[in-house]
């Protein structure tokens, strides 16, 4: 039997994550030197205790310390945080030596309005750089941060305040979305109404975009507090390597929240090795994220990693086509941007513009783009290879991870990846591929199954669930039958040369006749039709074999959508290639078109949604959706076409 578990690539990849399997306390214990140091870690890695990993118990160090102070003896005039906003028209590059001011008038705010170590701070704000500000200033004095996406429905975020119980609220009057004001305060409010727990203070960045009422003794003005604490001197509060520094709450979670817990050592030092393995960084470099800092990209990859390894980092607060297809363009020239890290929505969105925009810039700069957040499809990474010509590497991870599971370590040694693969196992992951029901190891190429890994989860990841280790245990270590592996929830399949394919979430799985079909593999053959631009697939109620498939389908001919003859020749060859190669029972019910597909801003597909709207059910909360339009055209196509449920 061959054994294709190892990464593929060259001798010196596979070499090099093999020893951070097989010498694992050898290797972190250099990975460590990466950063600096209060006290020197004891213990590499304490697994005493499985599923839970202390890394590098006894050692003390500071988040804040390393992605700003120990920059300034070489970099203190660097630009270190470049705020961008095409919403507002501003830009604002602040240097090493500037965020390092205006960390610590955060952190004596913070620290005047009662925050201490092991207390929280609740972040709910747009993408500007007084957010940035504030994490470090959390992380600089010891406390947590738990940052919420801006917009957040105030429902949500109440769940998420009572769950933190953070000691203040840091938010901001408004953000704004395609020049469209989103009062923030109001929705803040009416939180703190449905909420049980009740902050001390709430801090508030005014914009000036949106009228604020404030309450008196508990909101207080940023601009205010920023000048009473002009010149502070907070030192950093070394804490142990094993202390938390943020909670993240995951999306799309229903019920009581689940709050992801991430420590300081651990964390940073994942980060550093990330820069440098995994993205070739050097200091003075530049650094663009198109995420936000309300995901676990943008506090990875536009705040922490960035900084630590001493690049200067793009906050862009924005639409990739505002004010016109060209803005990211303009910014790599503009800042002379070697690293970008984006998604495959944002790439197809530029897809459908006029491919000038990709020369008019000088991109002489960017040495890579990295694309993450869904599937890569082959037409895109095609497309946008050709427009930039630099290598496009695919990424796959999670928020419970906090850095790339699979991709390419191009720092460690140069490799060409494989279109629709993200990669293979990076250092510390201990990937497995097995099979759902008996747990077993499935090494042989082509074979579906959970992707998985095994114990102690590498430096970086969750520690646990915030205040439930009895759920971290459960949800993530007891789901495959037999054996105490994390489950990532996704199925995958590993080709013979040992680069491995996502084939979507285990619970995206519909129930026909008794027969488990994957949502995801049905889009896969639909959306290799050279008429299909994108597509979602659901399982719908189904009377007599209890859930059907419906595919909603983007075609790359507007005429589909208004012109019945068109859509009618298209969904039949449709049908006919699922059947043809799934068989006759994953063939779709139904195919409706439409323009676009519902998605959230971060650009996941809203599946449950779209279910929901085919089983004329309440859809329940929207609050990440980015258009919409997006779901009230499947509403209307759905109305047209009559009960998808049977």
């Amino acid at each position: 039997m061959t054994d294709t578990s190892a990464p593929a690539g060259g001798t010196a990849y596979a070499d090099f994550h093999r020893r951070s399997i097989d010498e694992r306390d050898a290797f972190w214990a250099e990975q460590a030197r990466l950063i600096d140091w209060h006290t020197p870690p004891q213990t590499v890695c304490d697994y005493s205790n499985p599923p839970f990993a202390r890394w590098f118990a006894g050692g003390s160090t500071n988040l804040c310390h390393n992605a700003v102070d120990r920059h300034l003896a070489a970099r203190a005039g660097q630009p270190a945080l470049i705020a961008v906003s095409t919403e507002t028209d501003t830009e604002r590059s602040y240097s090493y030596a500037e965020l390092h001011d205006e960390v610590q008038r955060m952190a004596a705010t913070l620290q005047a309005l009662g925050v201490g170590q092991g207390d929280r701070v609740l972040l709910y704000m747009p993408m500007v750089a007084e957010a940035v500000f504030a994490m470090l200033a959390c992380v600089r004095i010891g406390a947590l941060h738990s940052v919420v996406f801006g917009g957040f429905a105030s429902a949500s975020l109440a769940s998420r305040i009572d769950d933190a119980e953070p000691q203040v609220i840091v938010s901001a009057d408004a953000g704004s979305r395609g020049k469209r004001i989103i009062p923030y305060k109001p929705l803040l409010d009416e939180a703190l109404r449905l909420a049980q727990h009740r902050p001390a203070h709430v801090l508030l960045a005014d914009r000036g975009l949106a009228p604020m009422d404030l309450v008196p003794g508990r909101d207080q003005l940023w601009r205010d507090l920023r000048e009473t604490h002009a010149g502070a001197r907070v030192p950093c509060t070394w804490v142990e390597a094993t202390h938390p520094s943020y909670t993240l709450y995951t999306s799309g979670t229903t019920g009581k929240p689940k709050g992801v817990q991430r420590d300081t050592g651990g964390y940073a030092v994942a980060l550093a090795a990330s820069m440098r393995h995994i993205f070739d960084a050097q200091p003075g470099q530049t650094y663009l994220c198109t995420s936000d800092i309300g995901w676990v990209v943008g506090h990875g990859y536009i705040v922490y990693g960035p900084l630590i390894a001493g690049m200067s980092t793009i906050l862009y607060e924005g639409l990739p086509l505002q004010p016109d297809p060209g803005i990211w363009w303009r910014l790599v020239e503009k800042y002379r941007v070697t690293h970008m890290f984006s998604a495959p929505t944002a790439i197809r969105v530029l897809k459908k513009q006029d491919p000038a925009w990709l020369k008019k810039y000088d991109l002489s700069s960017l040495r890579t783009l990295w694309l993450a957040g869904e599937p890569l499809d082959q037409p895109t990474a095609q497309w946008i290879t050709d427009g930039l010509g630099v290598p496009v590497v695919d990424n796959y991870w999670q928020t419970e991870t906090g850095w790339p599971i699979l991709t390419i370590a191009n720092g460690v040694e140069k490799a060409s990846g494989r279109i629709g693969s993200p990669g293979v196992p990076m250092y510390g992951y201990d990937v497995r591929l097995v099979d759902e029901n008996t747990g077993e190891d499935l090494r042989e190429p082509g074979r579906k199954g959970v992707i998985a890994i095994e114990g102690p989860l590498p430096p970086g990841c969750m520690q646990t669930v915030w205040r439930d280790d009895a759920r971290f245990v459960k949800t993530y270590w007891q789901s495959i039958a037999g054996r105490q592996v994390y489950s990532t929830f996704d199925w995958g399949v590993r080709d013979a040369d040992g680069y491995w394919f996502i084939l979507g979430r285990t619970d995206d799985v519909i129930n026909v006749a008794g027969h488990r079909l994957g949502t995801r593999e049905i889009e896969e053959i639909v959306s290799g039709h050279p008429g299909v631009a994108e597509v979602a697939v659901v399982g719908v109620a189904d009377e007599i074999k209890g859930q059907a498939a419906v595919a909603l389908v983007v075609p790359r001919d507007p005429a589909a959508c208004s012109e019945g003859a068109v859509a009618q020749a298209l969904e039949a060859e449709v049908l006919q290639r699922v059947a043809g190669q799934l068989g006759a029972l994953a063939r779709p019910r139904q195919v409706l078109f439409v323009s676009l597909l519902p998605k959230t801003r971060s650009g996941k597909l809203l599946r449950r949604a779209i279910q929901a709207v085919c089983e004329g059910r309440d859809t329940g909360d929207l609050t990440t959706l980015e258009d919409p339009a997006a779901l009230q055209q499947v509403r209307d196509v759905v109305a047209r076409a009559g009960a998808v449920t049977a």
